[in-house]
């Protein structure tokens, strides 16, 4: 999600966007340890870890050592953890916040380590690569005996009483957001925030709407505005919540722009822009960090993606400014 892909959601959207609340943001530099260009891996590992890693390789280092991840270390301070997304919850982004892996096509490895992963409430698909195994475990039937509620829907995770829940909504990833039930992003975080916050210490949400990615890889642009309008009534559904609880910090990222996303005309309607693209891949360009609620304007200003790790961390009091 870059400055284009923003910008067409904000036009598609009658030139408004929930994301125009924030008075805070900031330029983030995305490349990995080896490439210009990132890959998913090394940039949600930047950003879930504090330091550059190679391309493909999930919250480790270029070495091989684990990173741990400011997930694992919220759990280790007794705070409430979550992770949403709309692709497979085994897929990069969400992958690099919970598993080490030298490669993030480790599917199945992936998924084994749910099973020691410190996440409270977790949403996305993925399901078929936990029953179905090769190596004949039905990991589904594992996390219930574990005491984990698991479902496949919103409306039957909201009323599970297991300390925590897992949602699998999707055998594999899911549906673009033409097909999926509306506001489905938006409900998720409800769900989980809702459920997180009753630790009165606090929690950390990773929410991933995953699929405008896809849609810069497919040159569709429709595909990316449908994703950013249904990303962004996510965002407002969020910033409500903040607004009211008054602790809570929020920050709207990217780990890289996918296709060179161009508006080069149109109206502000939706399906009325005309846009263009210079590649199926990704791009280097910085993408923008957009901060709301306390804490927000240390988001300011021009830095590398690991420092979203590190500001992460000083807002919640776990280290001192780098």
């Amino acid at each position: 999600m870059g400055l284009s892909q923003i910008s067409g959601g904000m036009y598609a959207n009658r030139n408004r966007l929930q994301l125009e609340r924030c008075k805070y943001i900031g330029l983030a530099k995305t490349h990995s340890a080896n490439k210009l260009i990132t890959d998913s891996a090394a940039g949600a590992t930047a950003i879930a870890c504090g330091q550059k890693t190679n391309n493909g390789i999930l919250a480790m280092d270029t070495k091989g050592n684990e990173l741990k991840t400011i997930l694992e270390i919220a759990h280790e301070n007794q705070l409430s953890t979550g992770i949403i997304a709309t692709s497979m919850i085994q897929h990069a982004t969400p992958a690099a916040f919970y598993s080490h892996k030298m490669s993030r096509i480790q599917y199945e490895e992936i998924s084994l380590d749910l099973m020691e992963a410190t996440i409270d409430v977790l949403i996305g698909g993925g399901r078929r690569l936990l029953e179905g195994r090769k190596d004949g475990r039905n990991l589904i039937e594992e996390l219930k005996a574990q005491g984990v509620g698991v479902c496949k829907t919103l409306k039957l995770a909201r009323k599970l009483d297991q300390d925590r829940i897992f949602v699998f909504a999707a055998n594999g990833h899911l549906a673009p957001a033409r097909k999926r039930p509306r506001n489905f992003l938006g409900k998720a975080s409800r769900v989980a925030i809702d459920r997180l916050d009753e630790n009165n210490k606090g929690f950390f949400l990773m929410v991933e709407s995953s699929q405008i990615d896809w849609g810069g890889h497919a040159n569709d642009a429709s595909h990316i505005l449908e994703e950013m309008i249904d990303f962004d009534r996510a965002i407002g559904q969020v910033f409500d919540f903040a607004d009211q609880d008054g602790e809570t910090l929020v920050i709207i990222t990217a780990d890289h722009e996918t296709g060179g996303f161009a508006i080069e005309g149109g109206e502000m309607k939706p399906k009325k822009l005309i846009s263009n693209f210079t590649t199926y891949r990704h791009t280097a360009t910085m993408v923008p960090v957009f901060a709301y609620g306390p804490g927000a304007s240390a988001f300011s200003g021009i830095y590398e993606n690991t420092q979203i790790y590190y500001k992460m961390m000083e807002a919640l009091g776990f280290v001192q400014p780098r």
